[in-house]
């Protein structure tokens, strides 16, 4: 049986440090790289971004929307740069915000999980608000073969406050609801002592008491976007995540990716030693 994500990530987290290197080929940046905005332009962005990260970080982040806006062809592009980054050993986190009832949230699970699929990856952002139970097949299926998912449950853009943070009939939070229902997935899904494969999505300038979330069990990853050119910095790490910090992956994009192809590698090697110092402190 494949292992988890969770290990998976676990394992990552303890070689390279908590960095994730987000593949976002923005317009803007296309024209800063050099790069035709079409399909070749986010492949070779996507395809240099992976050389960049490989042997330095645990994982990346490709931005599916960027990709998907060339079509067909970007399509294809995304699949050859997932699959490079794969083969390269870095975890592949498809940001891709599926969600959906029945078989389609099946089919969208097969699309991404399935070995040997165009867009397999090793774990793909999900969101719960059509009703946490949409995702039961996702989970099924990630964990069939051993694949993760990452649970949209704590946003930091202002408009998901009202949303994530209603109250519902047990006096929690709508995101804390969430949390605690992936985590009794988890709870029946993972051996003691193991990270639970579907993890969490929590914006890294979110404050947790605002949002009516606390520390979970069992342990599982958490995707947290938002440092870097959002304003969050690896001093963040501890004072926002507590005794959860080592369970993150902190995504970082645009103040990766300014720094532009002559620049990249060097830039992820400073910004990752600079996680690893916080968190090993």
């Amino acid at each position: 049986m494949s292992t988890g994500f969770g290990e998976r990530t676990r394992a990552a987290l303890a070689a390279y440090g908590p960095l994730c290197v987000g593949i976002d080929p923005h317009a803007a940046l296309l024209d800063d790289w050099g790069l035709t905005q079409d399909a070749a332009g986010v492949r070779e962005f996507g395809l240099r971004t992976v050389e960049a990260a490989a042997g330095r970080v645990a994982a990346v982040k490709p931005q599916v929307s960027f990709f998907e806006r060339f079509g067909s062809a970007g399509i294809a592009a995304l699949e050859q740069v997932m699959a490079a980054a794969s083969a390269a050993g870095l975890l592949v986190i498809a940001d891709a915000k599926r969600g959906d009832i029945g078989t389609t949230m099946d089919a969208y699970a097969a699309a991404w999980f399935t070995p040997g699929s165009p867009l397999e990856c090793d774990a793909l952002t999900v969101s719960p608000y059509l009703g946490v139970g949409v995702l039961d097949g996702a989970f099924d299926l990630a964990a069939r073969y051993g694949k993760g998912t990452l649970v949209l449950a704590a946003t930091s853009n202002p408009d998901a406050a009202s949303l994530q943070r209603a109250i519902d009939a047990d006096g929690r939070t709508v995101s804390a609801a969430v949390i605690d229902a992936v985590s009794r997935r988890n709870a029946a899904d993972t051996a003691a002592g193991e990270w639970g494969s579907n993890g969490f999505v929590v914006g890294a300038t979110v404050d947790w008491s605002e949002a009516g979330i606390a520390a979970f069990q069992p342990p599982a990853p958490i995707l947290a976007p938002g440092f870097g050119a959002q304003g969050a910095t690896p001093a963040d790490l501890r004072p926002r995540f507590g005794t959860l910090a080592g369970n993150v992956l902190a995504s970082e994009s645009r103040s990766i990716l300014s720094a532009g192809p002559d620049r990249i590698a060097a830039t992820i090697e400073e910004r990752a030693a600079r996680y690893q110092e916080v968190i090993g402190g």
